[in-house]
């Protein structure tokens, strides 16, 4: 077999006929400025084609077209590692994700004792039980018994299922399993200052005031003999009315008061759903409409389940122990601290039972490892998987690939770094490497210097993005990319390049203070946060920083200047708030749900260029207007695709296929629609320029230019016009809101809240954004962002570092100050990394 892959005039996207010569089995980092090609030339050109040979050798027909490209020899079948969830069900957990739910299941349903519902006494396992994973799929009414030692009280087997949230044999029959369940905001629903007949019920018009306030709650009141008057104020009725009219005659809250009597059998004699009732039961009818549900949880607040306290599972499962501990014990625990009460599991139990469980702590034991060698060792089983981040979620993919043993193949893996701390790089290198010694080609997307300089091999694709970039500026070992003199990623890696720091602010202004901060492991925690200033929040992945910066401050902030419902975190108190006006929160989720959002309708930029297009000699002529230059709605666009350029051709047996429209051949428009030229493009052919290439030519609109500037300002040049939302990096969504804030007048007295703003960026990309940040702090705004990137954080004015580790080890303030105080705290995991030059 060959020794290397060689690739011959690769084509896609922007590449410029690259042809390379990459070594197999080692470590191959591809880095570069963003939007320089890395991607499409690892991922769209290497693994998808990787992907079709290896399927085309098993003679499966894969519908997928050979990207363009003359040749590419030595490829191995290719697994990817991106950055994108696969799970977003709120019943998969971390532990769910990685299996060791499903050992810890086993291992409770072999050994697991319980107390007797009848005695109290202690009821061993059945050691007979043969595989408890047989029980998994058996109902309770197929299963053995087991006696009671001291009363004799028969009780079924537990098995598996017992012990699964997602499963009726071990789900919290009140929240299904999901710990948290939906309550209606009374006060949304009913304004109780108010009567009825002066609008005390919200969406309730003079037809409905009829119909149920003159009709059927006066029956209702004549019929269960309670107090009722239109004209009464809500909070003056009597209990019995008020449950009457929240929760309807066949409600629990309802029929408390009037036990012994019969229900009315029509609504003419009074029989009533009830306010909350109806809301309810019109909610979980609707569960596969999304929009209809999106609507109505505006009304709705979560609130952890009341029965099961959270911890998804029915009473009889909570109660088995294992060595005095429960399974959801184990759920709370940091992956850390479960290797360590696994180690320890051996001495506190007896040899029958160790025996018995042997083969599934060895397992265990060697799953959880992994996960703590790649750094997710604060994560908890409980955490729903959803919650995690992009980086965490391919670092789990990581860990169980590196269990596989699998040899031969080509692993790609993006940007594995996001979200980790300094410190725990050097284990996700340790890591790749243990892959690429199984007999391994491990290729990395990365702009981490540390992983730069642990490659065997570098390429570096430049020299800028888009169409600046496609072709490879320097391939070799570290030293010579830090040698060659046209790259930058060279000059970065050799220090040539530094990032720009601000001249030192004086600190001591206003501050906004947590007080209290006792939301998930944060331990009491009270923060200073000077205003007017840059201010990073940094610690191991894990300390606390989100749930202090997100789950308490901006939740508290969206409160108390939005009015939002959803209830910040544990904490006493937040001073300072009359130090600002608003706090805008720019995060990394999504900014549309459909292909037809992109960064110029996100960012308000396409609106003033189809107004442009409109006001053209021609498209007056045809009397076209800036509708008809829109691909969302009927008028201009192409029917047969509705502007969506692709049709979706249903397969059988095989996942759906997207081909280009036949009737508009992927241009979304009519033909008249493009006929219409701005400057020798048309309306298509803008949608497919990038940020960068767009900019000049729209130089004279200024509603165009303006916001195309803030794009390139905070490094998406790169993007094309009408780049899908959908496709957008959480990096890249985070930098579009941020533009699209940045265009708003700002009041001087803003407090922007980011979370690793510099995720995705290469280290020029990075410094560019940073500008950025220190142009709103020169305006009079606050700037607090979580970082993990030295050169980043090195360019704040103050620090609040979290830790001293990750979940339950963490959750504290380890040491505020400038980077330069941070750097002489020996006890901070953060300050070692800023060592000043």
């Amino acid at each position: 077999m060959p020794d290397q892959i060689t690739i011959k005039n690769a084509r896609l996207h922007n590449l410029k006929n690259v042809s390379l010569d990459i070594p197999k089995n080692k470590l191959v980092v591809f880095t570069g400025l963003s939007g320089s090609g890395k991607s499409t030339l690892v991922f769209d050109t290497l693994h998808k084609e990787g992907q079709r040979q290896y399927m085309e050798s098993l003679g499966l027909v894969t519908y997928v077209a050979k990207p363009p490209v003359d040749s590419i020899v030595g490829l191995s079948p290719s697994i990817s590692v991106d950055q994108h969830l696969t799970n977003h069900s709120p019943r998969s957990t971390v532990g769910t994700v990685t299996e060791v739910y499903t050992y810890l299941r086993v291992l409770f349903a072999r050994l697991g004792h319980r107390p007797c519902p009848a005695c109290g006494a202690d009821v061993p396992p059945s050691h007979d039980l043969g595989n408890a994973e047989d029980l998994d799929d058996e109902s309770p009414a197929d299963r053995e018994t087991v006696l009671c030692p001291a009363c004799g009280a028969s009780l079924p087997e537990m098995g598996m299922a017992s012990f699964s949230f997602n499963k009726p044999d071990g789900a919290c029959p009140t929240c299904t399993g999901l710990g948290i369940v939906n309550e209606p905001v009374l006060s949304l629903l009913v304004d109780e200052s108010l009567s009825i007949k002066d609008g005390a019920i919200a969406n309730w018009d003079e037809f409905h005031i009829n119909h149920y306030g003159k009709g059927i709650l006066k029956a209702g009141a004549k019929y269960f003999d309670f107090k009722y008057d239109l004209n009464l104020p809500v909070r003056q009725y009597t209990p019995a009315a008020r449950d009457y009219l929240l929760y309807g005659t066949e409600s629990p809250q309802f029929k408390r008061h009037y036990p012994d009597k019969p229900l009315p059998k029509t609504s003419a004699n009074g029989r009533f759903e009830g306010l909350v009732t109806n809301l309810m039961r019109r909610y979980n009818e609707r569960a596969n409409d999304s929009a209809y549900r999106e609507k109505l949880e505006k009304l709705f607040h979560r609130q952890v389940c009341p029965d099961c306290n959270g911890t998804r599972l029915r009473p009889e499962s909570r109660v088995v122990r294992i060595a005095g501990q429960s399974i959801i014990d184990m759920l709370h625990l940091p992956l850390t601290e479960l290797a360590a009460w696994l180690d320890v599991l051996p001495e506190v139990i007896s040899a029958g039972e160790m025996s018995i469980a042997g083969s599934i702590l060895d397992d265990l034991n060697e799953r959880v490892q992994r996960l703590i060698d790649v750094g997710v060792g604060y994560l908890t089983m409980e955490r729903s998987s959803p919650t995690i981040s992009a980086g965490e979620a391919q670092r789990l993919r990581l860990a169980s690939l590196l269990g596989s043993g699998l040899t031969g193949v080509l692993y790609v893996l993006d940007e594995p770094t996001i979200g980790l701390h300094p410190r725990d790089t050097k284990r996700l290198i340790q890591v790749m490497r243990q892959l690429r010694d199984l007999g391994n080609t491990v290729l990395v997307i990365e702009h981490d210097m540390e992983i730069l300089r642990a490659a065997d091999f570098v390429v570096d694709i430049g020299p800028g993005a888009g169409r600046n970039g496609g072709t490879v500026v320097v391939a070799g070992n570290p030293d010579a990319v830090a040698a060659c003199p046209g790259s930058v990623t060279g000059g970065y890696l050799s220090g040539r390049l530094e990032f720009p720091v601000a001249a030192e602010r004086p600190v001591g202004g206003p501050a906004l203070v947590i007080h209290g901060a006792r939301a998930h492991n944060l331990k009491n925690v009270t923060a200073h946060i000077p205003l007017g200033l840059l201010v990073a929040v940094t610690g191991p992945s894990g300390s606390g920083k989100s749930s202090l910066m997100f789950d308490i401050l901006d939740r508290a902030a969206r409160q108390r200047f939005n009015g939002a419902s959803d209830e910040p975190g544990e904490h006493d108190a937040i001073s300072g708030w009359e130090h600002i006006d608003r706090i805008i929160t720019i995060d990394q989720s999504a900014i549309g749900r459909t292909p037809r959002s992109n960064a110029a309708t996100y960012t308000d930029a396409f609106t003033p260029i189809r107004e442009t297009f409109a006001a053209l000699p021609e498209a007056r002529r045809l009397k076209l207007t800036p509708r008809h230059f829109s691909f969302n709605v009927p008028g201009g666009r192409c029917e047969r695709c509705q502007g969506a350029g692709m049709l979706t051709v249903e397969m059988h047996f095989l996942p759906d296929v997207e081909v280009r429209c036949p009737a508009c051949r992927g241009r979304r428009f009519k033909r008249e629609i493009l006929d219409v030229k701005y400057h020798g493009f048309d309306i298509a052919q803008v949608l497919d320029l990038t940020i960068e290439e767009a900019a000049p030519l729209f130089q004279g609109v200024p509603n165009v230019a303006s916001r195309l500037g803030l794009m390139l300002d905070v490094g998406l040049g790169y993007l094309q016009l009408g780049q899908p939302a959908t496709t957008l990096s959480g990096g890249e969504a985070q930098r579009v809101k941020l533009a699209k804030e940045l265009g708003r007048r700002a009041s001087g007295r803003t407090l922007y809240l980011l979370d690793e703003p510099t995720t995705g960026l290469h280290p020029d990309d990075a410094a560019r954004l940073l500008g950025v940040l220190q142009r709103l702090v020169d305006a009079g705004n606050s700037v607090v962002f979580i970082e993990h990137n030295p050169d980043i954080i090195r360019a704040a004015d103050w620090i609040i570092d979290l830790g001293p580790d990750g979940g339950a080890a963490g959750g504290q303030i380890v040491a505020e100050g400038t980077p330069k105080m941070l750097a002489a705290i020996e006890t901070s995991a953060t300050g070692m990394y800023l060592a000043w030059s």
